[in-house]
């Protein structure tokens, strides 16, 4: 039995000796973004004073989207009849579009961000209603002099959307009466065409026949 235990474990020992061990390579790991020292306050870890003292300073469309971030700020920022009112009279000022609209409710925010309203926010967030030249109404969302994120947009296309949005924005009912003109004279245009196909028929009915055939 002893011959027989010893070639078994020398089998076993040169089986464990070809065994390779694969070597792992240590992967690359992102670098990680610098955190901010812990020492250093943030808008969220600032007193509630400064909360209400940095949303008195916002125009609606800022006081809004503030408003929304969490609950905290749901329950402290104002954006009431009075904020939008002076956002109306500043964008008068700046003599940019107004909602023209006879349903344009002030009670509430939802109410009063529907329709047209919720165009000129969205272009005043594009930069659409910025200027580039200096001495001109500048950047109204970051409220410098001039505005470096408006893109240049030059072309028919271009200006025909700015178009069709003044005149979404001013009053819907715009809007109706080109669709009236234009079914008019669609219908204008078909009469014309009939009228000139029957005209050859009438002329050939009216032809007298040869009698002599």
């Amino acid at each position: 039995m002893a011959p027989l235990t010893r070639t078994k474990s020398k089998s076993f020992a040169s089986s464990r000796s070809s065994i390779t061990i694969p070597t792992l390579k240590p992967t690359p790991q992102a670098p990680s973004c610098p955190t901010p020292p812990r020492d250093q306050p943030t808008l969220s870890t600032l007193p509630p004073e400064l909360h209400l003292l940095v949303s008195s300073h916002l125009t609606y469309p800022d006081a809004l989207s503030l408003k929304h971030t969490n609950r905290h700020f749901y329950a402290l920022v104002y954006t009431g009849v009075n904020l939008k009112i002076e956002w109306l009279i500043e964008r008068r000022r700046l003599h940019l579009d107004c909602p023209h609209d006879k349903k344009c409710e002030l009670g509430s925010d939802m109410r009063f961000c529907r329709g047209s309203v919720r165009l000129l926010m969205k272009r005043r967030r594009e930069h659409g209603e910025c200027d580039t030249r200096e001495g001109g109404r500048g950047c109204l969302v970051f409220g410098t002099g001039i505005c470096t994120f408006r893109r240049k947009r030059v072309g028919l296309l271009e200006t025909t959307k700015r178009l069709i949005l003044r005149l979404g924005s001013s009053n819907v009912l715009v809007w109706w009466m080109c669709l009236a003109v234009m079914g008019a004279l669609v219908a204008w245009f078909c009469m014309d065409m009939q009228k000139t196909q029957a005209s050859p028929a009438a002329v050939t009915s009216m032809v007298p026949e040869d009698k002599s055939a």
